[in-house]
């Protein structure tokens, strides 16, 4: 089959320069759009939250499992029974996991009940440990060295009735890439320990999701400091979720006293433009 010959006619000029005004037009559009793309803050584009993932088998935790070096659960789900199948909100329970200084804990689902969830004795890294419903805490930090780092990297946790990471030792607590639904507070900085230390939280690209009270409490008279970056809230227009609390703490195990919360520059350490709300 032989192809049909095309003629070629000649556009009137006046055509060819609405032509080439259009493409310019939407090439000076396209290169606006980028440019706001690119000039736009992070924290004002709202990103999905993360799907939580399934369990891939079960495993029941009736004493407490010790972790030195890493400890890779395989998204494996744990949950209390015996003497840590109590699930209620009691203080001073037993952990699921005790971590010794420098461990690692990873890949782990905890179930419910979950006890008192992880115990750092030191410095310790949870990457991608998932709390599907939090016991008494979710977490606790207890080194007593000022140089002690506590990492919380991906992961999530939900249904807090009261803190998700309870911060009890010295040094510094990151929490990178987590997300947190149904809580009371994501981080509290111990407001009534019998040994108080001064302690720096950073709180870096993070999904919260309402209902919450607050994402931060600090004790200012110990010099404690945090610092928000990247915080995604979704489902609270209104805007109840304080994102940082100050307090006088002390060591006697009384009450601490709320003394504020908001930005300060020097206690509370953030911006507007650090949060979103969608």
């Amino acid at each position: 089959m032989s192809e049909r010959a095309h003629t070629h006619r000649r556009r009137p000029a006046g055509k060819r320069r609405t032509a080439a005004a259009l493409t310019a037009a939407l090439a000076l559009t396209g290169g606006a759009l980028a440019t706001d793309a690119m000039l736009r803050p992070a924290g004002a584009a709202t990103a999905a939250v993360p799907a939580w993932p399934g369990a891939t088998g079960t495993q029941a935790v009736s004493s407490t499992i010790p972790v030195s070096g890493t400890y890779d659960g395989s998204l494996k789900r744990f949950y209390g029974s015996g003497d840590l199948g109590g699930g209620g909100q009691e203080e001073g329970q037993d952990p699921l996991f005790k971590l010794a200084d420098g461990a690692t804990l990873k890949n782990v689902i905890l179930g419910s009940p979950a006890a008192d969830g992880v115990h750092c004795s030191g410095s310790c890294t949870l990457q991608n440990v998932w709390w599907e419903d939090v016991g008494e805490d979710a977490a606790s930090f207890k080194g007593t060295s000022t140089g002690s780092v506590y990492t919380v990297y991906g992961g999530g946790a939900r249904k807090a009735s009261d803190k998700v990471f309870q911060f009890n030792g010295a040094g510094k607590l990151v929490v990178t890439k987590f997300q947190v639904a149904d809580f009371g507070k994501l981080v509290r900085s111990c407001g009534n320990c019998s040994k108080q230390y001064k302690r720096e939280i950073i709180v870096n690209d993070v999904d919260v999701t309402s209902p919450g009270k607050a994402l931060v409490g600090i004790n200012t008279n110990y010099g404690d400091t945090a610092a928000l970056r990247s915080v995604r809230v979704h489902g609270d227009s209104s805007k109840k979720i304080k994102p940082c609390v100050r307090y006088t703490g002390n060591s006697t195990g009384a009450e601490p006293t709320e003394t504020g919360s908001g930005p300060d520059g020097t206690y509370c350490r953030y911006t507007a433009s650090d949060l979103s709300y969608d």
